[in-house]
């Protein structure tokens, strides 16, 4: 009875975790590009912020941002600024809406958005006629960014 007492409390938990994730299209930026309130009500989680500032295949912010603290990872890139001192830098809030929309604080900028699912042109039909059709997805998703900025407030200047 325990168990399954139990059982039923962590999917209740699971399920009300994943409904308090902001949607993309309704997150909210304030004047200079800062989102002040956690994408998902909940802390993230800086080890797994670090695996996915290194995953080739998720956030590969290590492509464009050279981080001492990734060191292990090979090829890091020029493209941005260093990573190394970020929480020091920028707020959580700041960190938050560069990682989700870079664009909002920097409009000229070459960082994806990761946490955007709209406003994107398709120019494959110009060249191929086989652009996609259905709607595409965030980079991301709301705890992927909130690790992510839990990782980026841990670098702090020596």
């Amino acid at each position: 009875m325990k168990l399954r007492l139990l059982t039923l409390v962590c999917a209740m938990t699971g399920v009300a975790a994943f409904a308090a994730d902001t949607d993309p299209k309704d997150v909210t930026y304030d004047d200079y590009g800062a989102i002040e309130v956690s994408l998902t009500g909940a802390n993230g989680d800086a080890a797994n912020g670090a695996l996915i500032v290194g995953d080739k295949s998720k956030g590969n912010c290590v492509a464009c941002h050279a981080v001492s603290a990734l060191a292990e990872i090979p090829f890091h890139g020029e493209v941005g600024p260093m990573l190394d001192g970020a929480g020091d830098r920028w707020t959580e809030a700041e960190l938050r809406g560069l990682v989700a929309n870079a664009k909002m604080t920097f409009e000229g900028t070459v960082m994806p958005a990761f946490y955007k699912d709209d406003g994107y042109i398709r120019p494959g039909d110009a060249y191929t006629g086989k652009a996609p059709t259905a709607p595409l997805t965030s980079i991301l998703t709301a705890q992927e960014i909130e690790d992510v900025v839990a990782f980026l407030a841990t670098l702090k200047e020596e």
